[in-house]
């Protein structure tokens, strides 16, 4: 079909940020005939997924530190996360590169499920917690407090700082921490904490998605086919000149490919994938291979 085919090339030609939603969204629609109880209306995530404050249970199931924060409640739990996550991992992306954002989003996932945990035992509540609000926040703060002077242009609203717009929900869910939904909150304010922490260490030297990073990069090596070194001959007469050309060639020609890339980007960016041309989604489909 026609729809599957754009959306494979736009999750293959798509960054990390469009990835993360895909991932989100599959992970949705996966969970719904498994986990969606129609009687009750709403999601029954099992203990060995979504993130419980019991030590019984986020002991024995640790890897739901990461697991909670790829789940959520329902339609409009996912959709106001990914609307969120759009807007401000296009901020972050702009000053910052692909796996820092990668190792921000799954940290702040892991260190938002630990204030959750902490302040349950603390205030001896129990209970158990989904979504990818932690992480979300986690990204805004932290381009917020990169660049919190960045001018918005809102809907009905006006020009306004980027402060104003997090500062803003920042409050909401501080004031909300005991009203309805706490452990979600204590989670929200959990993940703003780690991305305003994550920029302060970062411009002092220290990047904590490298991390993160270098157990990617391991893990993805052990799968990769080992390459055998090519043999290598020694040439008397070696024409440099001709090398270096056919070198430069070749950058050239890579250069000019991203930059048409770059240019169909923003068209999409600015007036959706289907403002371009069957050749444009060709070029496109062939880059991605």
């Amino acid at each position: 079909m026609k729809i599957i085919e754009d959306l494979k090339l736009q999750y293959r030609i798509g960054g990390m940020a469009n990835k993360l939603i895909y991932w989100n969204v599959g992970v949705f629609l996966l969970c719904i005939p498994f986990f969606y109880s129609f009687s009750n209306g709403g999601f029954q995530y099992p203990i060995w997924i979504s993130l419980s404050s019991n030590a019984k249970w986020f002991l024995p199931f640790s890897w739901t530190f990461l697991t909670y924060g790829f789940l959520h409640g329902g339609f409009f739990h996912l959709f106001f996360n990914m609307i969120i996550l759009n807007f401000s991992s296009r901020l972050f992306l702009t000053y910052f590169n692909e796996k820092q954002y990668l190792g921000l989003y799954l940290l702040s996932i892991i260190f938002a499920g630990i204030c959750f945990v902490i302040s349950y035992n603390f205030l001896n509540f129990e209970s158990n917690i989904v979504g990818a609000s932690g992480a979300v926040m986690a990204i805004l703060v932290a381009a917020t407090t990169y660049q919190p002077l960045t001018q918005l242009r809102l809907f009905l609203i006006g020009n306004v700082k980027l402060w104003q717009v997090t500062g803003v929900l920042v409050l909401l869910d501080a004031l909300q921490i005991f009203t309805d939904n706490t452990g979600g909150h204590i989670a929200h304010l959990g993940g703003a904490l780690f991305g305003f922490s994550y920029i302060k260490l970062l411009e002092n030297g220290t990047d904590l998605s490298t991390f993160v990073t270098k157990i990617i990069d391991f893990f993805a090596n052990l799968f990769k086919p080992s390459k055998k070194a090519p043999f290598k001959k020694v040439h008397v007469n070696y024409n440099k000149r001709a090398v270096a050309n056919n070198n430069a060639s070749k950058i050239v020609i890579k250069d000019k490919t991203q930059q048409q890339i770059d240019d169909i980007l923003d068209k999409i960016s600015k007036s959706g994938y289907d403002s371009l041309s069957q050749q444009e989604k060709d070029f496109l489909f062939q880059a991605g291979k």
